[in-house]
């Protein structure tokens, strides 16, 4: 079943459990969804909706940032809630050994080295682990190994 599909059948179920968190959330990405889709003219596959997944996931992140700052807990705890709901459609994180065997096996592929190449690197590894890992992890990596 694809992941939007899986969405679909998320919310319907949030329906009939009236659990209303949970189903605003759904709401909120096959929203997103529909927008990338509309915007675009295509029709979004799993790599799509995994993409748009993170970029809900790190809006979250920064909102719970800003409203802690302001110490409103109420609002950051509504965040996070979201943000659990969201991890549900990611597919399982890599560790930071994997993470790290990764891009040694990416810079090596390109023969990168030095600063220089970062950008080369980051788009290869970009396309390779897109979901599957945090990207701010990633390029503190990649940074790292082109340092060597």
């Amino acid at each position: 079943m694809a992941l939007k599909d899986q969405i679909t059948e998320d919310m319907k179920t949030a329906m009939r459990a009236k659990d209303s968190a949970r189903l605003g959330t759904i709401r909120l990405l096959l929203a997103a969804i529909k927008q990338k889709e509309v915007d675009e003219r295509i029709v979004a596959d799993d790599a799509v909706v995994v993409a748009l997944v993170d970029k809900l996931i790190k809006q979250r992140r920064d909102s719970i940032a800003a409203f802690s700052q302001a110490g409103r807990t109420d609002l950051a705890d509504k965040e996070a809630a979201e943000v659990a709901v969201l991890e549900g459609y990611l597919p399982a994180r890599l560790g930071a050994d994997e993470i790290a065997a990764e891009v040694r096996a990416i810079v090596d592929e390109l023969g990168a080295s030095g600063p220089g190449d970062m950008g080369r690197v980051m788009g290869a590894v970009k396309t390779r682990l897109a979901g599957r890992a945090d990207m701010s992890q990633v390029s503190a990596t990649v940074k790292a190994a082109l340092a060597r």
